[in-house]
């Protein structure tokens, strides 16, 4: 596996347990609720990737918190559709 594979991994799980602590209900959500809250999720994950990226080479002294900030934009947009449900 790759770094920006093992990267991608870590931030997925990341961003997965991020929304099930901010939105708990994702456990009782239809499956199609939680297929659109990931759905939502992967269609972000390029943009918040490449800001990740970025923020690290430009601050690497901040990249536990570009991380952390990849990982919240992720589930944020999980949380929005499950809160339009």
């Amino acid at each position: 596996m790759n770094s920006i594979d093992l990267l991608g991994e870590k931030l997925g799980t990341a961003a997965l347990t991020t929304l099930v602590r901010l939105c708990p209900e994702i456990e009782t959500a239809s499956p199609a609720q939680q297929e659109a809250a990931c759905a939502a999720m992967r269609a972000k994950v390029k943009e918040a990737v490449d800001q990740l990226l970025s923020d690290a080479e430009n601050a690497p002294g901040v990249s536990h918190a570009a991380f952390a900030n990849a990982a919240l934009t992720l589930a944020h947009e999980g949380v929005k559709v499950l809160g339009a449900g």
